[in-house]
């Protein structure tokens, strides 16, 4: 049955990164901008404040050209057409989700970034990105605030022999205040992403930045490692195995971090939260060793049956979240279940999302005033 659910949630974040919206007849608004998230001075792709996505490539001797939106080419993708100057040029055919999506270029049967968006590491490999404006982008905007940090540490692990890496945020004012000891949120990203997903595609630290600073949650660190152990390409999921990355997190990840930072190191004071693959990994995880977390998290990434708790476990709050899209009656009902049981546990339900970043920069913002209360 795992095997099962591990392959459908894959599936799931491999079809289910973008959703282009049915076509309409209102005709395009001409009020198209650059993404947030072009390379510098780079004018294309561009986006309308209906959600359209326009892009322009340089490339004369190219015979076809098709911008391929989210993993495989959602919808087909979005063929461009070659113009006079010899550039290709293509608008969507419908207006796109908002929040962050997933792109490449397929040229003449080859793969390739577009040379004018950044690049995020997701989908297997590095991957374009484009942002369609969220009506509600305000809470992870960077704002005149004070900011954490986001720094990247090594850790031994004797278990892979070799070092890993983490991203580790620490709230506004960790470096002033050095008596001061923080709970600590461990974050995993999905498959097909690493540990750089929750700071550059979820911008987990501008989320954390703007709600100390409004007062809304209690300062923690967040701690963002690579959830893999053994490189499992699609098709070859069955070979994934929790254990080794349960023995990098518990044994060697948590002890240095409790070390090197100034955490409050029990388990009262620490959760587990994770998107998609992330989310299963909380859930073995968590059930398994109820000792090391107070608060699990599952983002788009399955929910807990009662009898998998009652008894086991304690935790003093279990969140589960997914889009719209996913399966909302399923995470309701689930989190209903678990109330009934005794077990205090929250859902939420991002609203015209799927399986996407905005489902999960939200979850993240419903998820952090509940933490370590």
């Amino acid at each position: 049955m795992k095997n099962k659910y591990l392959a459908l949630l894959f599936m799931t974040l491999f079809m289910g990164q973008v959703c282009i919206a049915q076509t309409n007849q209102t005709p395009i608004v001409e009020d198209f901008k650059p993404s947030t998230v072009n390379q510098p001075g780079q004018e294309y792709p561009q986006v309308n404040s209906q959600g359209y996505a326009r892009f322009r490539v340089a490339a004369p001797q190219a015979q076809n050209v098709v911008v391929s939106l989210g993993l495989g080419g959602a919808k087909g993708g979005t063929p461009l057409t070659k113009t006079d100057d010899g550039s290709w040029m293509g608008t969507t055919a419908g207006p796109m989700d908002e929040g962050f999506h997933y792109y490449h270029l397929t040229i003449d049967g080859g793969v390739f970034n577009d040379p004018g968006a950044l690049n995020f590491y997701g989908s297997v490999r590095w991957e374009s990105g484009i942002e369609i404006p969220a009506h509600d982008k305000d809470f992870y905007a960077l704002k005149d605030v004070p900011h954490g940090n986001v720094q990247q540490v090594l850790f031994p692990s004797k278990s892979t022999d070799t070092s890993r890496r983490a991203f580790i945020y620490t709230p506004p004012g960790y470096g002033k205040d050095t008596k001061k000891r923080y709970p600590v949120l461990y974050l995993q990203h999905g498959w097909g992403e690493d540990e750089t997903a929750w700071s550059n595609q979820g911008h987990a630290n501008l989320i954390m930045d703007n709600m100390i600073a409004d007062g809304k949650i209690k300062p923690f660190i967040i701690v963002m490692t690579y959830g893999m152990t053994n490189e499992v390409k699609f098709g070859k999921i069955r070979s994934f195995d929790i254990k080794p990355f349960q023995t990098v997190l518990i044994e060697e990840l948590i002890p240095y971090v409790d070390v090197n930072f100034r955490t409050l190191a029990n388990q009262s004071n620490r959760a587990m939260a994770g998107l998609s693959m992330g989310g299963m990994e909380t859930q073995t995880i968590t059930l398994a060793r109820p000792d090391v977390f107070s608060y699990y998290a599952l983002l788009s990434g399955g929910t807990y049956k009662p009898e998998e708790i009652k008894g086991k476990a304690n935790p003093k709050l279990i969140f589960i979240s997914c889009g719209s899209r996913e399966n909302p009656d399923g995470v309701k009902n689930a989190v209903a279940d678990l109330n009934a049981a005794g077990i205090k546990a929250v859902s939420y339900v991002s609203e015209n999302t799927a399986h996407e970043f905005l489902t999960w920069r939200r979850s993240l913002r419903e998820l952090a005033p509940l933490l370590f209360k």
